[in-house]
């Protein structure tokens, strides 16, 4: 009864965290909003990474060693390089997608990943949900829709970058849970953000020219998104799905649309419509369902 308990309270520490996560990742887009006004998207990627690598960088080096957990020696590398090569990728593609589609469409089919991470976890690891996830699950679109499409939806150009952005991202949060029972959560953040910076660097001189006067120019949003959403937000992520079931951590980390919207309201002064004021209600209230305990609720192995 004490493990259970003890648990049980893991559990809501790590729901409490990706709640944070998201408001974090909601303010984000505010500054990311402002930054795309003066730099390309590659460069400003590359540039947030850099920071986040700096910064989580520091405190990894400064940690003090404590006992690896379950998994070989290498393992923290391996994950950290695996997270950021999905990330920088989803990413990436995330911002080239939003040159041919809508913000509200991007969002979307983005947060589609509440769909991807429950069934690559069952088409790779054999693992099943309860019919209360699910629930929670289509809830969630169908608040994620109501929030971000107000124009209807018809597949257009860029969507497909976006589809393949929201698999993407679904790779990176199974990868971070898979990753973080076997090595160090925050070693395995800094990894991933110099991976995620140099893949970033290297496609932000291919496709684009990068200067320090453009760096400069948006020099406020890329040391927030780098601090803030990139080093906290992301560290926070690997930490916290130590103790979430990766679906349950998609759904939470879905708020940022609803967070998003109203950092836009209060600090952007734009005004929220009615299908977005009961988009945002429809999201928490998946959410909600999702913390309900059931005997079957989170995940396990088929055919046992």
């Amino acid at each position: 009864m004490i493990d259970q308990s003890k648990n049980k309270g893991k559990q809501l520490l790590g729901s409490l965290i990706l709640t944070f996560v998201s408001i974090i990742w909601g303010t984000g887009f505010v500054f990311q909003r402002v930054g795309m006004d003066s730099i390309e998207p590659i460069t400003f990627t590359a540039s947030r990474m850099t920071i986040s690598a700096v910064a989580v960088g520091i405190v990894a080096l400064f940690m003090k060693d404590g006992k690896e957990e379950k998994g070989r020696p290498g393992d923290t590398v391996i994950g950290g390089i695996c997270c950021g090569c999905f990330l920088v990728t989803a990413t990436i593609l995330q911002q080239a997608g939003l040159v041919y589609t809508t913000a509200g469409k991007a969002g979307f089919i983005t947060a589609l990943y509440m769909l991807f991470v429950p069934v690559i976890s069952f088409l790779i690891f054999r693992k099943r949900y309860s019919w209360l996830v699910w629930t929670a699950v289509f809830i969630g679109i169908a608040g994620m829709y109501l929030l971000c499409m107000t124009e209807g939806f018809s597949f257009a150009k860029g969507d497909d970058l976006e589809l393949i952005c929201a698999v993407l991202y679904s790779c990176h949060i199974l990868c971070c849970g898979h990753f973080v029972t076997k090595g160090n959560p925050v070693r395995i953040s800094a990894i991933q953000f110099v991976a995620a910076s140099v893949i970033s660097w290297i496609l932000a001189f291919i496709t684009e020219t990068p200067s320090m006067d453009k760096i400069v120019s948006a020099l406020i949003p890329i040391m927030y998104c780098g601090f803030v959403s990139g080093g906290i937000g992301y560290t926070l992520q690997i930490v916290a799905q130590k103790f979430t079931d990766p679906t349950v951590a998609s759904l939470l980390m879905s708020l940022e649309s609803v967070f998003a919207v109203l950092a836009g309201v209060l600090i952007l002064h734009e005004r929220m419509s009615m299908r977005e004021a009961i988009g945002c209600i429809v999201m928490f209230t998946a959410i909600i369902i999702v913390q309900i305990p059931t005997s079957r609720k989170g995940i396990k192995p088929s055919g046992k």
